[in-house]
């Protein structure tokens, strides 16, 4: 939570802030995310505007995670920008829900980031994450890493219709 009653309701003024905060539970996808309680360096400015507060900012933090194609520890590095509007309590229509519109609150002139962190980080992850642009898996036969071994191969496997004759020909033999 971040308290916003130092701008007032002065359209124009504006602060700065930099914080480092611990991350949140679950900020990431399943293969590459942001390790829980790890730090998060943000960035803000803060501005007062007509409607609410303008929230635009930055974050950095550590990511862990691994390889889609060939299981590998992943570490890395999230630098993400974002900007956001809280609406003030009193700029929402009586009877209306602003949660259904997707808007963002101040809740009591203080505003929560976390949403808007997890929005901007999970968006910015790749989907599949490779621990080398050109990474060639496992085998999908017996599991090997093919990186370590880029000769690996194995035989031809027979069609079990034919193995039979396989069967035949070892006999002769």
């Amino acid at each position: 939570m971040l308290d916003t009653r130092e701008l007032g309701r002065r359209p124009g003024s504006q602060r700065e802030v930099s914080r480092s905060v611990p991350a949140p539970a679950d900020l990431g996808i399943e293969v590459l995310h942001v390790p829980e309680g790890a730090p998060v360096e943000l960035d803000l400015r803060i501005e007062a505007v007509m409607e609410g507060v303008l929230v635009t900012g930055e974050a950095r933090a550590a990511l862990e995670g691994e390889c889609v194609r060939c299981l590998e520890p992943i570490d890395d590095e999230i630098d993400v920008r974002f900007q956001e509007l809280f609406l003030y309590d009193d700029q929402v229509a009586p009877g209306e829900d602003p949660e259904d519109d997707g808007v963002s609150m101040l809740e009591d002139d203080l505003l929560d980031l976390e949403p808007l962190l997890r929005d901007a980080v999970v968006l910015a992850l790749p989907f599949q994450p490779l621990c080398e642009e050109d990474c060639p898996g496992l085998c999908v036969e017996c599991g090997a890493r093919l990186k370590d071994d880029p000769d690996h191969t194995h035989e031809a496997a027979i069609d079990p219709r034919w193995a039979g004759l396989t069967a035949l020909k070892h006999d002769e033999d």
